[in-house]
C-alpha cells in the first residue's frame, strides 16, 4: 500500500479504492467484493467501515460538492471584476478537480447511480453551483466587461464542458501544473465572451 494511503484511516483507504474501482469498472460493474480483493481484505471486514457501497459514491460525490462549494465561497468573497471572479473560479475549479482526479473522475460520471433522495440533493447541489458561474456572468455583462450578446446559459455550459473533462485526459506528472492549467483555460474562456474596445 502505497505510504499516502497508509496515512489515511481505515475508512479512508476503503474510500480511496472504491474510488479506483469505480472509475475502472463503472459504479454499477464494481461489487463490495472486488473492492474487497483490491484492498486484500475479507468481503465481510468491509462491512465494519462502510455500510454499503452506496454509503462510499454518496460519500465522494458530497464531499467533492463541498469542496467545489469552497473554492467559489472564497472567489465570491473578493472585491474583484466579473471577469477577474470567473477567471478565479475557473483555477479554483481545476484545483479542486486536480487534487484528487479519481474521485473527480466517479463525481462527474458516476453520481447518477445515486439513490432518491440523494440523487436530487446533489443534482441541487450542482445546479446551484452551476447558478453561482451564471450570476458571474450576468455581472460581467451588466458591468459591460462581457458582450451583451452571449447566451449565458451556453456559456456556462461550455465552461462546465471545457472543465469537467479535465480528470479524462490530465495528467498530473505532466509539465503543466494545475494552477497553470486553470490559468491557460481562463484565458480561453474568459476572453471568448469579453467585450473587444
Amino acid at each position: 500500500m502505497s505510504e499516502a494511503l497508509t496515512n489515511l484511516s481505515r475508512k479512508e483507504q476503503v474510500i480511496r479504492k472504491a474510488a479506483e474501482l469505480f472509475k475502472e469498472k463503472g459504479y454499477a460493474a464494481a461489487s463490495m467484493r472486488d473492492l474487497a480483493q483490491l484492498l486484500g481484505i475479507e468481503a465481510a471486514s468491509l462491512y465494519s467501515h462502510i455500510k454499503s457501497k452506496e454509503e462510499i459514491l454518496r460519500s465522494l460525490c458530497f464531499d467533492m460538492a463541498a469542496e467545489f462549494r469552497k473554492s467559489l465561497d472564497e472567489v465570491e468573497k473578493q472585491h474583484v471584476s466579473a471577469s477577474e471572479k470567473l477567471r478565479l473560479g475557473i483555477i479554483g475549479h481545476i484545483q479542486v478537480m486536480a487534487k484528487d482526479l479519481t474521485a473527480s473522475a466517479v463525481f462527474m460520471n458516476e453520481h447518477r447511480h445515486l439513490s432518491e433522495p440523494f440523487l436530487r440533493d446533489f443534482l441541487l447541489l450542482r445546479i446551484n453551483y452551476i447558478n453561482r458561474f451564471k450570476t458571474i456572468l450576468e455581472q460581467g455583462v451588466r458591468d459591460g466587461e462581457f458582450k451583451s450578446t452571449i447566451d449565458k446559459k451556453l456559456a456556462v455550459m461550455t465552461l462546465f464542458s471545457s472543465l469537467n473533462w479535465m480528470p479524462m485526459w490530465y495528467d498530473p506528472t505532466g509539465i503543466i501544473e494545475p494552477v497553470e492549467l486553470g490559468k491557460q483555460l481562463a484565458d480561453m474562456l474568459v476572453n471568448g465572451i469579453k467585450k473587444t474596445s
